[in-house]
């Protein structure tokens, strides 16, 4: 976990102004790499790293990985330091399973790198580079940079030969580490989906240091550090048979194909590390001052715990500094292709909330703290929330930690401030126009004008606008969708009470060619006040307050066939003068 967890740097240019935890990881960061004086002076480069295997589609969980090494990198970043956010493609693992949707023949590729299996969907060159794509695409939008590296490529140019070598020339003492840990108890899982993480963490970890194999002693082959794939039929189901320390020759047959071959640790490249060294090898080729982890690594016997030990033990290296970060779900109704796995991602995310919001709700909260990105209501509220924040954030005398969350979410060093719009429409406004509008943009832009909101042309709506209408049409349920009736309801207008009839007819002897937002909200809520007797401009009695009550559930059930809907002047302007006429004439 994060070490000194109310730690304050004393060399930070703004000591005295707010602090977060990006604040003490970055501090954290900086110390590991020796101060930022040592740092100065040697011009070393800050590493602050991820990793993640793309198995399958990185959801907004594994997005926690990414931001929250990005927002400490940026910290470093903006304190004059230099840094660099490396992210590893773990695209060296072994293809583990066939998810639902795809050809169950593609169960032949289990075993074989993420690298070389190829895409059943065939728009890119593999299973590992479908995935990687989108996440990359979705992560510029976001404004996050990073140096990445491909470990395929690191591997099979042996980038890690020498590391392999040590590691098992080193193997007994490994062996040693791993073995006190095997007998800890699994982490508690807090969540469905958080015990689906550890459960593919447990089969990975066994998988990769042999755990279940006999005999459990120290050296023995069958927890050989090093996992070479098969060079017959490519799948890692190998197991070593014998090792030569002076040739580094490894003999290993095959259970898939019954291959039987030598591989030589030092020229052939042909596979890689076990996991749990793998990870604490690059940690030191590497020079990593901080690296998150999720729930399958901050736990007690975890790959950090062991991978603190390996790193130092093998390579006299230290672990970086670290941060253990909670689950990121979803809430609300989600539409994705089967190509995503059936997990929201950034990609999805993005497709209704700015760049900045999504930034702000993983920053704005301790990464221990597990928390959903919500695609139904409470986007609305998200919004709100956000725009409230904004008008503050403009205010000097008001920054505090929710402001520094704010700035981080909205700006980067590398992309500057991100994207949003030039005038500012509340998302609900934009979202319930879109709604009775069919999502038109034009008109939403036309709508939103007349109540106030002045702009040149759509463009000054962007991104906002396309999110609120793609909200609407995608993720908002049909049955909460406002339906503009086609014709009107005869049989409800001949069944008019007496007071109805007088109050259609006060609203439609005024109601004028052109709406206007001021003119038609007096007109709708005075049209009881005049039924009355009284002005528009008086004071409205209790007996009115009643009949504004009924008046407005009549406009409903004539005009969208409800009993509620979005604010009548806001759906007033949104149908023009003619239609509401049309559906409101006897």
């Amino acid at each position: 976990m994060a070490r000194g967890g109310d730690a304050r740097g004393t060399d930070r240019p703004d000591s005295t102004g707010p602090t977060d935890w990006v604040t003490r990881a970055a501090d954290d960061a900086i110390r590991h790499a020796g101060g930022e004086e040592a740092v100065r002076a040697e011009g070393r480069t800050i590493t602050c790293a991820s990793g993640a295997s793309p198995s399958g589609p990185v959801h907004l969980g594994n997005l926690r990985e990414f931001l929250t090494v990005h927002f400490v990198a940026e910290e470093i970043r903006r304190r004059g330091l230099p840094v660099r956010h490396l992210h590893s493609w773990d695209d060296y693992d072994r293809f583990r399973k066939v998810p639902a949707g795809v050809d169950p023949s593609w169960a032949d590729h289990i075993g074989r790198p993420l690298s070389a299996v190829p895409d059943p969907w065939q728009c890119h060159a593999s299973w590992a580079e479908h995935f990687k794509e989108p996440l990359v695409a979705s992560l510029h939008a976001m404004g996050v940079e990073m140096e990445e590296v491909s470990q395929t490529e690191a591997y099979r140019r042996g980038d890690y030969v020498e590391q392999v070598l040590q590691a098992v020339a080193h193997r007994d003492r490994i062996e040693t580490i791993l073995g006190r840990y095997r007998t800890k108890a699994a982490p508690v899982a807090e969540s469905e989906q958080e015990a689906a993480a550890l459960a593919d963490s447990v089969v990975e970890d066994d998988e990769a240091t042999g755990a279940g194999d006999a005999p459990d002693r120290a050296g023995h082959l069958a927890r050989f550090p090093y996992k070479p794939y098969c060079r017959e039929c490519g799948r890692d189901t190998t197991t070593a048979t014998a090792y030569d320390d002076e040739s580094a020759d490894l003999a290993y047959s095959c259970t898939s194909c019954g291959f039987e071959g030598v591989t030589n640790l030092r020229t052939d490249h042909e596979g890689k590390l076990v996991w749990k060294v793998d990870w604490p090898m690059r940690w030191s080729v590497e020079g990593v001052d901080f690296e998150p982890g999720g729930v399958d690594h901050a736990s007690p016997g975890s790959s950090y715990t062991v991978g603190k030990e390996v790193v130092k033990a093998v390579y006299g290296a230290r672990a970086p500094s670290f941060v253990g970060y909670s689950f990121v779900g979803a809430g609300g109704q989600v539409k994705m292709s089967s190509s995503r796995g059936g997990v929201p991602t950034a990609a999805d995310a993005l497709q209704i909330l700015e760049a900045p919001v999504l930034r702000w709700l993983y920053v704005r909260r301790q990464p221990k703290q597990a928390f959903n990105v919500d695609f139904g209501p409470e986007v609305v509220r998200l919004y709100d929330e956000w725009d409230s924040l904004t008008r503050k954030a403009n205010d000097p005398a008001k920054r505090d930690a929710q402001v520094l969350a704010y700035e981080r979410a909205s700006a980067t060093a590398a992309a500057g401030t991100l994207p949003t719009p030039a005038v500012v429409v509340p998302f609900r406004l934009l979202s319930s126009v879109a709604d009775v509008t069919a999502g038109s943009a034009e008109l939403v832009s036309r709508i939103v004008g007349d109540v106030g909101h002045e702009h040149d042309s759509v463009a000054d709506l962007e991104p906002r606008l396309s999110r609120a209408m793609t909200w609407m049409s995608e993720y908002v349920p049909e049955a909460e969708r406002t339906t503009v009736r086609p014709e009107p309801d005869t049989a409800r207008l001949a069944a008019l009470d007496e007071d109805e009839e007088r109050w259609l007819r006060h609203l439609l002897d005024r109601l004028p060619d052109r709406l206007e937002l001021d003119e038609t909200t007096a007109l709708i809520y005075g049209v009881p006040k005049l039924a009355r007797g009284l002005g528009l401009d008086d004071a409205p009695t209790d007996e009115v307050k009643a009949d504004q009550k009924a008046f407005f559930r009549l406009l409903y059930q004539l005009l969208v066939d409800a009993e509620r809907g979005p604010r009548l002047p806001t759906l007033f302007l949104a149908l023009g003068a003619e239609k509401v006429r049309s559906l409101l004439t006897p």
